[in-house]
């Protein structure tokens, strides 16, 4: 006679092979994910452009120096006694702000060039900038005066390394 003998399946196996397709698939998923994840990151090159060192020590009183950070221009504007009296006596135009709180230090003023108003970068006058596009004026703390732009230069996040030199950037 032929005996009909049916195992009953291990449960405990099957579980152990379940959680093993399970872990091995999660593995495979992370790791097919990795890849995408880092190229989110910023490259070398953007991350050797998210700050600048600057020598301030060659600007003379009374100059300007501009430089680049994350493409775009930065006005560095070492101020006069003359300039620095001026504009702790005034206020602004159109957006009114001290000038003790767009400075670190009196002689030095450190500001985005761009216009806030359509994005032109302004030329350098002896009272401030004039952005010759649409005829907004600034002064020489970077407050709009007169002109289209609504806002007063932008500040770009700064701090003095030393007495001769500024990092631009988050540091």
């Amino acid at each position: 006679m032929c005996q009909n003998t049916t195992e009953i399946p291990d449960e405990s196996r099957r579980d152990f092979l379940g959680a093993l397709t399970a872990s091995v698939a999660g593995a495979g998923a992370i790791a097919a994910c990795v890849p995408f994840v880092k190229s989110m990151s910023p490259s070398s090159d953007v991350l050797d452009k998210a700050t600048v060192e600057i020598d301030i020590s060659k600007i003379g009183m009374g100059q300007e120096k501009t430089v680049a950070w994350q493409g775009k221009p930065v006005f560095i504007l070492h101020r006069t006694p003359a300039m620095i009296s001026e504009m702790e006596s005034s206020k602004g135009g159109k957006d009114p702000e001290p000038d003790s709180k767009r400075i670190q230090q009196p002689e030095w003023l450190v500001v985005v060039g761009i216009c806030t108003h359509l994005g032109c970068v302004p030329n350098k006058t002896a009272s401030g900038w004039f952005c010759p596009c649409h005829g907004s004026v600034y002064d020489n703390s970077g407050r709009i005066i007169a002109g289209p732009a609504p806002k007063n230069l932008i500040l770009p996040p700064y701090h003095f390394v030393s007495e001769e030199k500024i990092v631009i950037g988050k540091a």
